[in-house]
């Protein structure tokens, strides 16, 4: 039977904890895992450090590095045990890169700020990618952007990176405009009862609403998180004000329903501090 590390705030103790897991005497499920049936859970623990983030919670920010780190460490052992490579290989590759991608540290570059500092990283990285196939991958006059990359993150990635390419609006301004005329495509489109359009005139309006939120300095997947959780905060809210005054939801008017979205709204104020 394995015997557990005592010095659990060692980064090697995590190593032989995960050997342990995926060993002769360890955990049935962790055994049966794959590279293939754990992506779901590096994509779901990511998002959930996000949100751990974004709430300010430390030891939620601490918990949920750990579920990602373990991920990393899961990963490389699995790797090891095929054969393919190590935990080792693993940390080389990223030293290897940081240092690589920062010769304004490491080297003799000069750089002027971070604008700089970006400018050369994106170059290098395209050194790097060059001639690479990758398979979660696709190659456009952008560049390489993931296939499985959220919707929402990827619309903001393509706009980042067309302005490199010079080719953006000028100001948060012209950027609105286009939001608008965007709205009243999507408008028409419901007027006029075509289907097919509605559905491409919303995805319009939602990828230039993320362009939007790129000219003004914010992350959009962040933003919409924070008005997810600002949501279900003064949703839950008004379900307890309408519980307390003793009433069923469904019994309820639309009208009688804002009232109670109201008095929630004004109870928790905005609830949330914007994010920075």
């Amino acid at each position: 039977m394995p015997v557990a590390p005592k010095n659990t705030r060692s980064f090697a103790s995590l190593v032989e904890v995960v050997a342990a897991l995926r060993g002769p005497d360890g955990c049935p499920w962790d055994k049966e895992q794959t590279h293939s049936t754990l992506t779901q859970y590096a994509i779901e623990e990511a998002f959930e450090l996000a949100e751990a983030i974004d709430s300010g919670d430390q030891k939620a920010i601490i918990e949920e590095l750990g579920d990602l780190l373990l991920q990393v460490v899961l990963h490389s052992e699995i790797a090891r045990q095929n054969g393919s490579f190590t935990l080792d290989d693993v940390i080389q590759s990223i030293t290897e890169k940081m240092i690589r991608r920062h010769p304004h540290v490491f080297g003799d570059m000069k750089v002027s700020g971070s604008s700089d500092v970006l400018k050369n990283w994106i170059k290098i990285k395209d050194q790097e990618k060059a001639g690479t196939n990758r398979t979660e991958m696709v190659t456009t006059g952008l560049g390489s952007i993931p296939v499985n990359m959220p919707a929402l993150i990827r619309a903001q990635k393509i706009g980042d990176k067309t302005v490199r390419r010079g080719f953006d609006w000028s100001n948060p301004a012209e950027v609105f405009n286009k939001v608008e005329e965007e709205i009243n495509e999507l408008r028409h489109a419901i007027e006029v009862h075509d289907v097919i359009n509605e559905q491409e005139e919303l995805g319009d309006v939602l990828f230039t609403v993320v362009q939007l939120a790129r000219h003004l300095n914010f992350d959009a997947e962040q933003a919409l998180r924070q008005s997810n959780r600002k949501f279900e905060s003064r949703f839950q809210k008004m379900c307890e004000l309408i519980h307390q005054d003793g009433k069923n939801f469904s019994d309820l008017s639309v009208d009688e329903l804002e009232n109670y979205w109201k008095s929630a709204k004004d109870q928790l104020g905005r609830l949330l501090t914007p994010i920075k």
